[in-house]
């Protein structure tokens, strides 16, 4: 049976998280669209160097290098050292290097920005919910239900700072980089 409604929605998601995944994809595509040729570039370049083929193209010309210059078919040797496979293999690697890390770094810089807009959300999040205890808080007291009274409850209704959350995430990975116990 399809899982999908009248309008090709997935049934039980919400329209909202369609939206969102519609808006990301569209970010994505804009992204796309506006790289540079250089990027564009780098990212085939890394992509088929990281495929079984570029791999098996590899595995060919170098076996073939090899034996010919070994001498194993008859044909006479044209790098019996193999110092010119060494220093196209060293070239090679120096240019594939480079593309990886052109890549790498374009993807790190969207990660970088994938994490601030989780980081926003998620502290959005943390005030909204911070409300609602309080709302459902002040709720249950005019019930007089007893679980309003809870000391996490407290704890749970302040808001958190985000400056207070960093300097504790430093103040631990300090500690845990000097081998001392960590205090909170």
């Amino acid at each position: 049976m399809n899982n999908e409604g009248a309008h090709g929605e997935m049934k039980g998601m919400a329209k909202i998280v369609e939206r969102n995944i519609a808006a990301l994809l569209e970010r994505q595509t804009v992204a796309e669209k506006n790289k540079k040729l250089e990027e564009k570039l780098a990212d085939k370049v890394t992509r088929f160097t990281g495929s079984m083929l570029f791999v098996y193209i590899h595995l060919v010309l170098f076996g073939v290098w090899i034996i010919w210059n070994v001498g194993v078919i008859g044909l006479k040797p044209f790098d019996p050292s193999f110092v010119v496979l060494a220093m196209f293999a060293s070239v090679e690697a120096i240019f594939l290097s480079t593309f990886v890390l052109i890549s790498q770094n374009r993807m790190n810089a969207q990660a970088d920005k994938r994490a601030e807009l989780d980081l926003q959300v998620s502290l959005l999040t943390e005030h909204e919910v911070t409300r609602l205890i309080t709302m459902v808080r002040e709720i249950a007291k005019k019930m007089d239900i007893s679980e309003a009274y809870h000391p996490e409850i407290d704890e749970l209704a302040h808001d958190v700072r985000p400056e207070k959350v960093m300097d504790t995430m430093e103040r631990h990975k300090k500690a845990t980089a000097d081998n001392h116990p960590i205090k909170p």
